[in-house]
């Protein structure tokens, strides 16, 4: 997958009502999950108890956090994007998400974005964008909802 440079603002808008893109497969091991266990103190046996899990849960194995799967998404998104002359790019916000499945272990997920909104607020521009975590093999999603990053164009 060949990155997409975004150099201006126009740019950007171009991609109004429009997929931005999709990120490359990422696997989920249950070293990144226990990894993750140890950086939020969450430390539930879903997810950090393979043998357990393979006996108790309907999945047949661990799953990653929830927020786990949120949290890789920075990573996914500049797989696709790369933006040169922006200065500095904050989150902003979640609204309207809702996780759809789980990600069982060592189960490979990829982010696609559309940009639903784009706002000039005085310099820094505001985007709004809707993200899906797509589960290999699956019709459903890890996650939908929608991201809020702030801008700062050079």
């Amino acid at each position: 997958m060949e990155q997409l440079i975004i150099n201006t603002l126009e740019e950007f808008e171009g991609f109004l009502g429009k997929e931005i893109g999709v990120s490359e497969w990422h696997q989920i091991n249950q070293e990144q999950i226990n990894k993750f266990a140890d950086a939020t103190l969450d430390f539930q046996w879903i997810h950090t108890d393979p043998e357990r899990a393979a006996k108790e849960t309907p999945f047949g194995c661990t799953i990653a956090h929830g927020y786990l799967t949120l949290s890789v998404l920075p990573y996914l998104w500049y797989q696709m994007v790369d933006f040169p002359s922006v200065k500095m790019m904050v989150n902003y916000g979640i609204t309207d998400f809702k996780f759809g499945l789980p990600v069982k272990v060592n189960q490979k997920v990829r982010l696609r974005v559309d940009l639903e909104e784009i706002k000039n607020l005085r310099g820094i521009i505001r985007a709004t964008m809707r993200a899906r975590l797509e589960i290999e093999g699956e019709k459903k999603t890890a996650f939908d909802g929608k991201i809020i990053f702030l801008y700062h164009f050079e």
